[in-house]
């Protein structure tokens, strides 16, 4: 009883201990930048492409390493049970011609000790390898940096649509506070005989209708926040707010008019990881046409071979040999295997070129698209922005109308409705602006 009863004590102890080490939830006030270097230091594909950088750097060195002394270490230990047997020819100990005598060769007891060295003095393959190291480091990097452009734009994009929200709820509580005034004002003209019950029920219907869709709007306002910091690579249930707002956001008219640069492809992450991948397949060939030359090697071994019929004294004598050679391989025909290589080397190597020109012509065509959908979203943000306070102001002349009764009520419902409409297009709009602004920015190399 003692026993469990400390057992118990441990556990409790242990579980305390657990929930110490366990961090609180945390809460983060970030600005876009922030969101951004947030996710470079935690997002798993970013932390995965920096660890693909690190691998390429370790295999770089593995290649240098194929051009340093190779050295290996061997022992062996036999215990003959039975020493092997060899028939000698009978004529040589004065038997008839014909017959074998069975004489046994060797000791019960053989071990070895040795080592053997290499060192490559010539091979084109290696010489290759060692030029093209920097390009082969160089097409990681460039991934890693693609990694971190498509974080910061998934980033943006989630930041922005946070602030949508934020900004489709104000408009929803404008909404609401000026018809829950009017709810009242009809309510109160009912109970004094002004106006008829169905008024009453067709601005409550429309209040109601605003008060879910505000609840609605909420609960997707949560879970883009919750899409944010999956995004930057945050928990889940961490607290996070927003820092800046849409206030600090610039959509320039011009922008998209402005954009003259007739380069801007050579700043896409794209283009360049593409430079690099025609680049590794030219050292590729170039380590392909070196098959056909020759091979250098120095080589060198030492061994010390240890024989006797009795185990403990095996060691005592040594029978030593060693050499220092040069091995030499001169490839002469292979089947034209090696040709058939090269050709297919040269082959990759057209590919890639042709892939490179047109990923040149797509990325134009992509900035066009971008250019025009930035300016016809900013268009259309604008008229939406107009289209609101005409909307606002119809609403505001068909209370005045309704109150003065020159007007109905369904007049006052129709234009709430269209003010509505007009705020949910707005928001819509809005949106769809800022994403343009991101792609723009991603099409002409901007992100970095």
């Amino acid at each position: 009883m003692k026993q469990i009863f400390t057992l118990l004590i441990c556990i409790t102890a242990g579980l305390k201990g657990f929930s110490q080490a366990q961090p609180a939830n945390q809460t983060y006030n970030f600005s876009i930048t922030d969101c951004i270097n947030y996710a470079f230091e935690h997002k798993d594909s970013v932390l995965n492409a920096s660890l693909d950088v690190k691998n390429a750097d370790y295999r770089v060195k593995e290649i240098i390493g194929q051009g340093f002394p190779q050295i290996s270490g061997s022992a062996s230990f036999q215990d003959y049970i039975k020493i092997p047997t060899t028939l000698l020819p009978g004529e040589f100990f004065g038997a008839p011609a014909g017959t074998f005598i069975p004489v046994k060769f060797g000791v019960k007891y053989q071990s070895n000790v040795g080592a053997n060295a290499s060192q490559l003095l010539f091979d084109p393959s290696y010489i290759v390898g060692l030029q093209g190291r920097k390009t082969y480091k160089e097409l990681y990097s460039r991934a890693y940096t693609r990694s971190k452009i498509d974080a910061s734009v998934n980033v943006t994009k989630a930041y922005y649509q946070v602030l949508v929200s934020n900004e489709q709820i104000k408009l929803l509580d404008a909404n609401i506070a000026q018809l829950k005034q009017q709810v009242d004002q009809t309510t109160a003209q009912n109970k004094q005989g002004f106006v008829e019950k169905i008024d009453v029920d067709r601005i409550a219907v429309q209040y109601n209708n605003l008060i879910t869709t505000r609840e609605n709007t909420l609960r997707l306002l949560a879970l883009n926040y919750q899409l944010l910091k999956f995004q930057i690579g945050m928990p889940i249930e961490y607290n996070l707010t927003l820092k800046e707002g849409l206030d600090n956001v610039k959509l320039n008219d011009n922008v998209a008019e402005t954009v003259t640069d007739t380069t801007f492809y050579k700043n896409r992450i794209e283009f360049g990881l593409l430079e690099t991948s025609l680049q590794l397949s030219r050292f590729d060939l170039k380590r392909i046409k070196g098959q056909f030359l020759p091979t250098l090697t120095a080589n060198a071994a030492y061994t010390g071979s240890y024989q006797n019929n009795s185990f403990g004294t095996l060691y005592n004598n040594s029978f030593p040999s060693s050499y220092i050679g040069l091995t030499l391989n001169v490839p002469i025909f292979s089947g034209f295997q090696r040709t058939n290589r090269v050709r297919q080397s040269e082959i990759a190597v057209q590919k890639s070129m042709n892939n490179l020109y047109s990923l040149k012509n797509a990325l134009s065509l992509q900035a066009s698209q971008a250019k025009v959908v930035y300016f016809n979203g900013i268009q259309s943000l604008n008229n939406q922005k107009r289209n609101q306070e005409l909307a606002r102001e119809v609403l505001r002349v068909s209370k005045i109308k309704y109150q003065q009764g020159v007007g109905s009520s369904i007049e006052v419902t129709q234009a709430q409705t269209a003010l509505e409409s007009a705020d949910n297009q707005y928001i819509q709009s809005l949106y769809d602006a800022l994403v343009s602004k991101v792609d723009l920015d991603k099409a002409y190399g901007r992100i970095q």
